[in-house]
């Protein structure tokens, strides 16, 4: 997944809560049958039972030559380390068969830009429930790398799309509070759950003060908390423009709220290893 501090709009082929990137780095320089920028990275939107939602996904295809895609559907989980598994196979309860896209395949031009139709249709008396689904993009040439690996390379993109259909909601409730080893370094954590109908983010800023007084600009990790799962949020310094994040020294004391949509969750806590 990507830091929470990056911008969600304009990444070149990366992973989000958000588009998630399923090809090698080493292949993204030659492979011309798939190079675009796609945005959004996500889609979070909202349909009433019996409504036909329409959006729209801009792809612009960036190679020197005509690129060939297609595009499809996948059902898709959110693992415990925060990788993303896709399905082509429908999963029990699956809303894929409620989505209608544009068209299979596509021819874009050098430089230009697609702007692709798809439509979600919950059928009417759909109860309360989050609609979620990937629309998978896929280079149809696949290129080869050249060199001491000779073999054929391609890439496809999953933009994430959540749809929530009538008044489903998230309820989150932190259950635990934690320090745990991310990326090599101890990170306060707050372990969440959700025990609504829709997934939900948390957000907002907390104040912190480590073990060397150090006052500490601190946000949650931008990570969607699906309904009924509890997923582990790290809550990271930020960082100053053109800086480093700062250290943190434990043990750590937080203080301040965290938000999801109009709601708080109280965080007042202290975090040693």
């Amino acid at each position: 997944m990507t830091d929470p501090t990056m911008s969600r709009h304009g990444r070149y082929l990366r992973s989000c809560g958000t588009a998630f990137l399923l090809a090698t780095q080493a292949a993204l320089a030659q492979a011309q049958g798939f190079a675009a920028y796609i945005t959004p990275p996500r889609f979070e939107v909202q349909v009433a039972p019996g409504q036909n939602l329409r959006q729209v996904v801009e792809i612009q295809h960036v190679g020197s030559q005509k690129g060939l895609y297609r595009v499809y559907t996948n059902d898709w989980s959110f693992l415990p380390d925060n990788s993303v598994a896709f399905s082509d196979a429908l999963a029990p309860d699956s809303c894929r068969p409620w989505v209608a896209v544009e068209r299979r395949e596509l021819t874009i031009e050098p430089g230009a830009r697609y702007r692709y139709r798809f439509e979600i249709a919950p059928p009417p008396g759909t109860p309360a429930r989050e609609c979620r689904f990937a629309l998978m993009i896929e280079g149809l040439e696949p290129a080869r790398l050249q060199g001491d690996l000779n073999f054929p390379v391609g890439g496809r993109i999953g933009v994430i799309v959540y749809a929530t259909v009538g008044d489903a909601a998230p309820r989150l409730d932190i259950v635990a509070r934690r320090v745990s080893t991310i990326n090599g370094k101890p990170t306060a954590v707050v372990d969440v759950r959700n025990s609504g109908n829709a997934h939900g983010r948390l957000e907002g800023f907390v104040n912190g003060t480590d073990a060397s007084g150090a006052r500490l600009e601190m946000a949650p990790a931008d990570l969607p908390i699906l309904p009924g799962e509890t997923r582990s949020i790290a809550i990271v310094p930020l960082a100053e423009e053109g800086k480093p994040a700062p250290e943190v020294r434990f043990p750590l004391t937080v203080k301040g709220n965290l938000e999801w949509g109009r709601n708080r969750l109280p965080l007042d806590a202290s975090f040693a290893p």
